[in-house]
């Protein structure tokens, strides 16, 4: 990008950009099934141990790299080399397999309130077999052109963040006025169990509070430099924390916990919320669900094709065929985006297996999704202990303290990422089935595949090499 288009982000555009990457109502509802009004600490202290200094570690990272345009691969590149590189922008496509287990499920439901008013409650079964149907709907609309996506999902969005804001002001109106909320807000009930179980959740929520490496490749782009993007990054880090704070403590005031589902819990506490205020709850439903539903559908839609041009285009040439990462006459490699469609079938298939209820199997997909979700990020800290241990006479214009602050930095979030890691991969009661063949069996295979390749990659630039020498020896 020229100079001449550099600095033209003014600081609330960043801010708003910041607030559309990370915050999600919809985590808030995740959350609070899981670990009820105690998730309301954890999202603020996530927001301020993980999302701010993350968000300056990538910035760090752009600011070595300022000559590229590229993202997570040239990134780790720069630090550990192009095989870690490789993995770590497979891990960022890998993650999407996991995330669209739990989306399918969830743009179902709102369908069911935006045309039924209510959730038509399936099977486990019939929920796989309609996300399959619609996910290869959503590949043959995505790799032939999807226009009006942007604009649609901008306006949508628009409207979920209208509806977030009315429901925490009339919430919190009904809790003022003196309504009893339907779980009460105590201090044991915002005071977190250390448990095994909890650092599983704590996955959900970095998960929540992710998105950095979204708003952190804009660090050259902002008004004021790096000083700017700081403080926008530090003020945008605690009004979403607080914002997540403020939403789970409310999030029970007209429907208890328990009653939450994860397909359609936003719907519920709208549909709550309505009943409190004597407004009609079929016209409510309706209306949440109609904007669910869009957003949703606009986001698997973009998503479905977005992270496989992306990661196709940023890795080196050679490492998958020619035929695999073509792009077809609307930019997309086609034959990529169906591969990840059959990939993404067993890992719906699997999980329906061993659920008795769609609330079960969506608390393993959404389970996994966060674990895997967890992986990306690491690589990009353990490339950036790496950069300070090793690397840090590089020459930047932005670091995050000194050599010794970055370094304890990133190596307490490392610790608690591979913690989190691993109680969510390993999560209590869960199925011993589905921990081997979903879990854990989901990860060696999918990243023992990406080693494989990088290695066969290797291997035929050597083969090349010493074809090429043996060419110039021969002709000397």
């Amino acid at each position: 990008m020229s100079e001449s288009k550099r600095n033209t982000i003014g600081k609330f555009g960043l801010l708003s950009m910041t607030f559309a990457a990370v915050y999600s109502f919809n985590n808030v509802i995740n959350n609070n099934i899981e670990i009820g009004l105690s998730s309301t600490p954890m999202f603020f202290i996530a927001t301020l141990l993980y999302f701010i200094p993350f968000c300056l570690i990538i910035a760090e990272f752009v600011s070595l790299n300022k000559n590229s345009e590229a993202g997570v691969y040239a990134w780790v590149k720069s630090s550990l080399g192009g095989r870690w590189a490789f993995l770590a922008a497979y891990t960022y496509w890998f993650v999407n397999l996991f995330f669209f287990t739990s989306l399918l499920p969830r743009v179902i439901a709102y369908a069911s309130y935006a045309f039924l008013g209510y959730e038509y409650i399936f099977t486990p079964t019939t929920t796989t077999l309609l996300s399959i149907a619609l996910f290869a709907l959503a590949t043959y609309v995505s790799t032939n052109g999807a226009k009006m996506l942007g604009p649609i999902t901008s306006v949508t969005s628009s409207f979920m963040l209208i509806l977030t804001l009315s429901y925490i002001i009339l919430a919190g109106a009904a809790v003022m006025g003196g309504i009893q909320p339907a779980d009460p807000i105590t201090v044991e009930a915002l005071t977190p169990q250390v448990n095994w179980a909890f650092f599983g959740v704590t996955a959900w929520i970095f998960m929540a509070a992710g998105g950095a490496e979204s708003v952190s490749v804009y660090v050259n782009d902002i008004k004021g430099g790096h000083k700017a993007f700081v403080k926008v990054i530090i003020f945008a880090g605690i009004f979403i924390g607080g914002l997540y704070c403020v939403s789970s403590v409310l999030i029970n005031v007209f429907v208890e916990r328990e009653a939450l589902k994860f397909t359609g819990g936003s719907v519920q506490v709208f549909e709550g919320l309505a009943r409190h205020y004597g407004l009609p709850e079929i016209m409510m439903n309706r209306f949440v669900g109609v904007v669910s539903f869009t957003a949703m559908l606009g986001s698997l839609l973009m998503w479905t094709a977005t992270p496989v041009k992306i990661f196709f285009s940023e890795i080196p040439a050679g490492i998958f065929g020619e035929k695999t990462v073509k792009l077809n006459k609307n930019g997309v490699p086609a034959r990529a985006a169906w591969a990840q469609f059959f990939i993404v079938i067993p890992l719906l298939i699997v999980p329906m297996l061993g659920s008795d209820s769609v609330q079960e199997l969506m608390s393993t997909v959404i389970n996994m999704t966060a674990a895997a979700s967890m992986l990306p990020p690491l690589f990009i800290m353990i490339a950036y202990l790496n950069l300070r241990l090793k690397l840090d006479h590089l020459p930047r214009d932005f670091k995050m303290g000194s050599r010794t602050t970055g370094i304890v930095m990133v190596s307490i979030l490392i610790g608690i990422f591979s913690i989190g890691f691993l109680a969510s991969t390993f999560p209590t009661g869960a199925d011993i089935m589905t921990i081997i063949f979903y879990n854990v069996g989901g990860i060696v295979i999918f990243l023992g595949y990406a080693w494989w390749k990088y290695n066969r990659y290797e291997n035929q630039l050597i083969v090349t090499e010493k074809a090429e020498l043996k060419t110039i020896t021969e002709t000397n």
